[in-house]
């Protein structure tokens, strides 16, 4: 067992997960990218997983904030369900994006093949 390994899980949005993988690896991380979507907004974000020793997580942290930050962005909301004939006109919303959502996971078992 190896009780000292975590898993770093950050849920970022997409256009910010290219430079923090390059940060990553320019810190000496492996980092494992998968696109994803959900949220809010339905935009696609990417979730990056980081296998690290307990005294490396906040070292993966400090790069994550780095390298995804919040920010405003407008948007054109979804229109309301509507009877035919209605006419919806969207206004774009102000709203923030950006930043991370971080799971810190303990590691049962690690292998490297």
């Amino acid at each position: 067992m190896n009780e000292d390994m975590k898993l770093v899980v950050a849920i970022v949005q997409d256009e910010d997960a290219g430079n923090l993988i390059d940060s990553l690896v320019q810190a000496g991380f492996g980092a494992t990218r998968i696109n994803t979507a959900g949220g809010f907004l339905r935009h696609g974000n990417a979730t990056v997983l980081v296998g690290v020793k307990q005294e490396q997580v906040s070292e993966v942290l400090v790069v994550v904030r780095q390298n995804c930050t919040t920010r405003m962005q407008y948007i054109n909301p979804m229109p309301p369900a509507m009877e035919p004939g209605e006419f919806y006109m969207p206004y774009p919303v102000e709203v923030q994006v950006g930043g991370a959502v971080i799971f810190v996971l303990d590691v049962e078992r690690f292998e490297r093949f």
